[in-house]
């Protein structure tokens, strides 16, 4: 297995005019755990999905953390790169194009640090429950986290134990200045997905491909 390599899961397109999604799960999901949430979000479209690469207490996830909320920036970094090399290879592999990343929890946090490590990995990302990926993210450096208008989708939970307020609205914000055209609603849910997360994100991706086209 080389260092980018990651165990995944690849449903080819059964609809060419529909986008790929990398789909990355959250703390203790597999490469399964989010094929029907994609499917649902753009029927058609390619799907990509890895497993977390990163084991807490036996539990895939994307980076290590050092306690809830509080991340290893290090790892997160390093982490993001793997990731961004996987996507690339993959790319070739399959013969796709730059993906739409569909990220839940963990995954939505590891999607975030991709924007704005490697924004030309992705082409947009819908980001379910996410934080703050970096305390101190590059965005006095232009070549890494210049976002020139990427469509970005944010769906906060008003009651999310997790993840505060204040921190997913700071995270609208830090995209918003890297140039990422960014959608954030808070939905009256908790950290777990609802059927308004699967609707509000079907709705923009349909809207985003419309404008692709």
């Amino acid at each position: 297995m080389t260092e980018s390599a990651f165990i995944h899961r690849y449903e080819p397109a059964t609809n060419a005019g529909s986008p790929p999604l990398l789909l990355l799960h959250g703390t203790g999901g597999d490469e399964n755990d989010l094929l029907g949430l994609g499917k649902m979000i753009s029927p058609g479209s390619a799907l990509l999905s890895p497993r977390g690469r990163v084991l807490e207490h036996g539990m895939p996830r994307f980076f290590r953390r050092l306690a809830e909320g509080v991340f290893d920036e290090e790892d997160v970094r390093r982490r993001a790169h793997e990731l961004g090399d996987f996507v690339a290879d993959a790319r070739r592999r399959y013969g796709i194009a730059a993906p739409v990343a569909v990220g839940f929890s963990n995954g939505a946090n590891i999607a975030a640090a991709l924007l704005l490590l490697k924004p030309e990995v992705l082409a947009g990302a819908i980001l379910l429950r996410a934080m703050v990926p970096l305390s101190d993210p590059p965005r006095n450096d232009p070549a890494k986290a210049d976002l020139a208008g990427k469509p970005v989708l944010l769906l906060s939970g008003q009651a999310d134990p997790i993840v505060p307020a204040s921190n997913s609205a700071r995270l609208a914000a830090l995209l918003s200045q890297a140039g990422a055209s960014v959608t954030h609603k808070v939905l009256p849910a908790g950290h777990q997905l609802s059927q308004a997360d699967v609707t509000l994100a079907r709705n923009w991706i349909g809207n985003v491909d419309e404008k692709a086209a």
